[in-house]
């Protein structure tokens, strides 16, 4: 697949936003957390897509320059209305409100209503590790996992995040859906006419199948068993319940074609580390405790012992110097974006 430059591709993706009426600063975030997405290896939360986010933007499904609102509803607690702007742009303001509310009192709850599809949850962890906080971030969306025993899809994929600093550059992410995969990946597969693994998803038959048409129309199989679909009720109830945003089926999906609004449903928990220890000695105690975990003995074929977010980090590194790779079909998409909106699609790299 050809190869372009991340930072060209963040150009693009900003000129983008502003373009659709965004403002510099949130067109800015949109494109960092959509190339990042790329950069760590998620590419079903990236640049893949822009299109989409284009044109819902240009019918007003999700507005492009959001009047966001925050209410300090208790010493801890803050209410967030999207005003249905982009995800990551309505999440990046939540996360910073929420983290100078903890850089206060210590803990703050952050509850997200009348939003969107937020991209990857590891984005605004990193976004709190950066500041010496820790993070859990939850997030519903569009049904994709039915109840325990059902065939339909109820509760979206309902991802789950954590994040904790560290003395490196590289902070323990954790970042996973309910479900045994991402939905993006599996839209990403259709999307490219590809074929998904067996104990993906199933159809709506309620039987296994590994074709991705088939499995937008079904469902996608709790992580855990009945399990993952606790933990998916809970953060349902957590994010659109609790938040007063859209929960279950009322849901709505950005790729199906009709003119309600998904108010999808976020919820943060930040907490400032200070405020238990010393920042520094924290970071020397996680730093002993991660290391400690790396030298347990190895599987035979294991090379390395990873936790959860360093291969997120070297894959950024890695990427970083051979540049993010776009499939035919999403190239294509957005070079016709681009000729749309008078932007030119960057040239391609050679390594």
């Amino acid at each position: 697949m050809p190869l372009y430059n991340p930072l060209d591709m963040k150009r693009f993706s900003q000129q983008v936003f502003e373009k659709l009426g965004a403002c510099p600063e949130d067109a800015y975030i949109a494109a960092d957390a959509l190339v990042r997405a790329n950069l760590e290896g998620v590419d079903s939360h990236g640049i893949s897509r822009l299109a989409i986010y284009a044109r819902r933007m240009k019918e007003g499904r999700i507005q492009a320059a959001p009047h966001i609102s925050v209410e300090k509803k208790g010493e801890s607690v803050l209410l967030v209305d999207g005003d249905h702007g982009l995800g990551q742009i309505v999440a990046a303001h939540s996360v910073k409100a929420g983290m100078e509310l903890a850089k206060k009192t210590g803990l703050a709850a952050v509850a997200v209503r009348n939003s969107n599809h937020f991209g990857t949850a590891s984005y605004f962890c990193q976004m709190a590790c950066e500041q010496g906080l820790g993070i859990m971030a939850f997030t519903n969306s569009p049904p994709g996992i039915a109840p325990w025993g059902g065939k339909k899809a109820f509760f979206g994929t309902n991802p789950i995040a954590f994040g904790f600093p560290t003395g490196t550059d590289t902070p323990v992410i954790i970042d996973m859906s309910t479900s045994v995969v991402a939905r993006g990946k599996i839209i990403l597969a259709a999307k490219q006419g590809q074929s998904i693994p067996n104990g993906w998803a199933m159809n709506e038959q309620g039987v296994e199948t590994q074709d991705a048409q088939e499995a937008l129309r079904g469902a996608v199989l709790p992580l855990g068993g009945a399990k993952g679909y606790a933990l998916a009720l809970a953060i349902e109830i957590l994010t659109g319940v609790l938040s007063g945003a859209a929960f279950g089926p009322h849901v709505k999906n950005m790729y199906d074609e009709h003119d309600e609004k998904s108010n999808i449903g976020h919820f943060f928990i930040l907490f400032d580390i200070e405020k238990f220890m010393d920042l520094s000695h924290f970071k020397l105690l996680i730093d002993q405790f991660l290391e400690e975990v790396k030298s347990v003995p190895k599987a035979e074929g294991v090379d390395e012992i990873l936790y959860p977010g360093e291969r997120r980090s070297k894959e950024y590194r890695r990427r970083l110097d051979t540049g993010i790779a776009l499939s035919e079909e999403v190239e294509k998409e957005l070079r016709l974006l681009g000729e749309e909106l008078e932007l030119y699609l960057p040239a391609t790299i050679l390594i």
